[in-house]
């Protein structure tokens, strides 16, 4: 029976039963729920009734974190760059149009870039077999490494766009407070500008996250179905 017959009809299905015992005298009534700890704890498996969502669970977080560890940092360092020391000139305005256009970029383009990229040209570093953790015979690219950097670069552009209005957002005459009072540009923004601006940062960083964990595409190409 399904699920709502077995709630809300179960006098019905016990009453059912007991003429089934007269056919099959050890037959009894069991009700068994799929949503159990061993669902969540159990791994994938072709049997339905074992099956659990365990390996989804794991890899799901550790995509995750290997894709915060690569954009984050990479992300508000470029805006940092970007935004307090680039200069006005046609490479950095080059930089700054590229950086717009990348993040229009269907998740499938990024997907290809991944699969040429980590999964066939680093794949002795994404296999993990040039550092002697895997067997050559066997290992390949196609792993969660490859997986979190490629999603890594699909949110790079949104992760930089949004450490850039958080730090543009900044009151200018903070800056030049803090010049006034003989600190360095670097010193000015670690302990002004990023303070200040990191609520931003952080809420564009959220965003980013919540469009890689909901990707599917560019996992499909790197090799996801493997």
């Amino acid at each position: 029976w399904l699920l709502a017959d077995s709630l809300f009809s179960r006098d019905a299905i016990a009453q059912e039963l007991q003429e089934m015992q007269k056919e099959f005298p050890g037959a009894r009534l069991e009700f068994r729920s799929w949503l159990t700890p061993a669902f969540v704890s159990s791994a994938q498996n072709p049997q339905p009734e074992i099956a659990g969502v365990r390996t989804a669970i794991l890899g799901s977080v550790w995509v995750i974190a290997i894709t915060i560890l690569f954009s984050f940092p990479v992300g508000v360092g470029a805006a940092i760059y970007l935004e307090e020391y680039a200069a006005d000139n046609r490479l950095n305005r080059l930089i700054q149009t590229n950086i717009n256009n990348l993040a229009g970029v269907p998740s499938i383009v990024y997907g290809m870039l991944g699969l040429a990229i980590f999964v066939r040209l680093l794949e002795a570093f994404t296999s993990g077999s040039a550092l002697g953790s895997a067997d050559p015979t066997t290992a390949n690219g196609r792993t969660i490494l490859s997986a979190g950097l490629t999603l890594g670069l699909l949110i790079l552009p949104i992760v930089i766009i949004n450490a850039q209005e958080a730090i543009r957002a900044v009151p200018a005459s903070l800056r030049h407070a803090s010049y006034g009072l003989g600190a360095t540009r670097w010193q000015t923004v670690w302990s002004h500008v990023l303070p200040n601006a990191l609520p931003g940062i952080l809420t564009g960083a959220i965003l980013s996250m919540s469009r890689a964990i909901g990707e599917t595409a560019p996992l499909v190409v790197v090799g996801a179905s493997t």
